[in-house]
């Protein structure tokens, strides 16, 4: 605030946006208003302010409320299909067909070995994804080659 008063003035000159902004609305209105409308200038007078805030307020409350925030999605739920030997057959020839696998895969005892393993399972059985299933054979491949070597090294000691 400026104390300083202009000679044969008796107002007070101020600084303040808001003593400003008053100022303007109660003696230039309609000139400020114009400005605005011209300029494409939002107004911040303090009464046009407070009527925007007013129109967003009733807006927001004639609005219907939502639950989506909220709420969350619950993962789908895993649906097991009982067993019988009709459906196990069929899934078989399926799935013979459709890796062009031949007949005798049915009969291979690692086949059988897959297939007892998971007939245990009380809640069905999770089939292991691709990437999972590659690291598993490359450890598995590592872990053999090791072994391997462990007993190359071992015949091939010359006694001392």
């Amino acid at each position: 605030m400026v104390n300083s008063r202009p000679k044969g003035s008796s107002q007070t000159i101020v600084s303040e946006a808001t003593t400003l902004r008053r100022h303007i609305e109660a003696n230039h209105l309609t000139k400020y208003i114009t400005w605005c409308d011209k300029n494409n200038f939002e107004s911040k007078l303090p009464k046009a302010v407070k009527a925007r805030k007013d129109a967003k307020e009733a807006e927001d409350r004639s609005k219907q409320s939502s639950l989506d925030p909220h709420l969350e999605e619950r993962p789908p739920k895993e649906t097991f299909v009982p067993y019988s030997d009709s459906l196990f057959r069929e899934a078989a020839i399926e799935w013979l067909i459709a890796t062009d696998q031949p007949i005798q895969a049915l009969e291979h005892p690692s086949f059988q070995k897959m297939i007892d393993i998971a007939a245990r399972g009380t809640k069905g059985v999770k089939i292991p994804n691709r990437k999972a299933t590659r690291k598993h054979i490359i450890n598995l491949f590592k872990k053999n080659l090791d072994n391997l070597r462990i007993k190359i090294t071992v015949r091939f000691q010359l006694p001392t």
